[in-house]
């Protein structure tokens, strides 16, 4: 199924918005976004596997098309995003999935791997995450995601994507056009600003131990492929060497021309996941 379904469901009395690609009773892959992000930022690598698996595709609770959270101080954490996750494949009746997830997305992978869904998560890749990341990415990523912008026009948005999401890599500009039309929504004064809660950034402010995971990180017994942008500042050289070396070993590889964190949106970004999830 080259087109996705677009679907909705209600676990833990949220209602989760989500894309699905592929037929189901294929493996399952679970594609899981970025902080201030949407699931449709995987559409190109998931039309890539739509012959091969069932993919889903969620919008995190308080993003995109999912529903806001009524108490962001206790469920905008990663704990929480985990215990949505698992509700979710529950539902869809999946005992084993593998997981794709940039930034956040692998963030509550690796908390949902080591917790409630140990042993059902069999291989996993990282994009641009670990189990330590840095202040200042914090710092800067709170900077422009806690104080979300208004414009009067699409098209005055789409510039500020392209400057904030430069170390994403190369986009056509169809793909800017895309990133941004699925990412905005419209204020009651009529300007238009991201698709997110604000209120998500309580994560740092209430939690700010969630991205604190070598503990969790070490009991992993999944196989785990970590891609690492060439320029990131999330994710150090110096912590992309100790994934390699304790907890599950896994495999890093570096992406030239990204920063934060690599968009999946090229060939041969493609085929690093595809082989690792051995998709022939």
């Amino acid at each position: 199924m080259k087109v996705p379904k677009s679907r909705y469901l209600t676990v833990l009395d949220r209602e989760i918005h989500f894309m699905e690609w592929g037929e189901p009773g294929r493996p399952p892959l679970v594609m899981w976004h970025g902080l201030a992000r949407t699931g449709r930022d995987f559409d190109d690598i998931a039309a890539e596997f739509a012959a091969d698996r069932h993919v889903i595709v969620p919008d995190t609770i308080g993003r995109g098309l999912s529903q806001w959270s009524p108490a962001p101080e206790q469920e905008y954490c990663n704990d929480f995003y985990a215990r949505l996750a698992t509700a979710l494949l529950d539902e869809l009746e999946l005992s084993e999935v593998d997981w794709l997830g940039t930034s956040m997305g692998g963030a509550i992978a690796i908390r949902a791997a080591a917790g409630p869904l140990r042993g059902r998560i069999r291989r996993l890749v990282l994009n641009d995450i670990g189990p330590e990341i840095t202040r200042a990415a914090v710092e800067r990523i709170r900077t422009y995601a806690g104080a979300p912008p208004r414009f009067a026009r699409v098209s005055e948005l789409e510039a500020y994507f392209r400057q904030v999401y430069q170390p994403f890599g190369y986009l056509t500009d169809a793909q800017w056009r895309r990133l941004t039309e699925t990412s905005v929504r419209r204020l009651p004064d009529g300007g238009i600003t991201p698709h997110y809660d604000p209120r998500m950034v309580l994560q740092f402010e209430r939690h700010p131990r969630d991205y604190d995971q070598w503990t969790q990180w070490d009991s992993l017994a999944c196989e785990v492929l970590c891609l690492r942008g060439a320029q990131s500042d999330l994710l150090l050289v110096e912590t992309a060497d100790a994934m390699s070396r304790r907890g599950p070993l896994c495999r890093v590889a570096t992406i030239a021309g990204c920063g934060h964190a690599p968009a999946l949106n090229v060939p041969d970004q493609i085929a690093l996941v595809r082989e690792f999830l051995q998709v022939q």
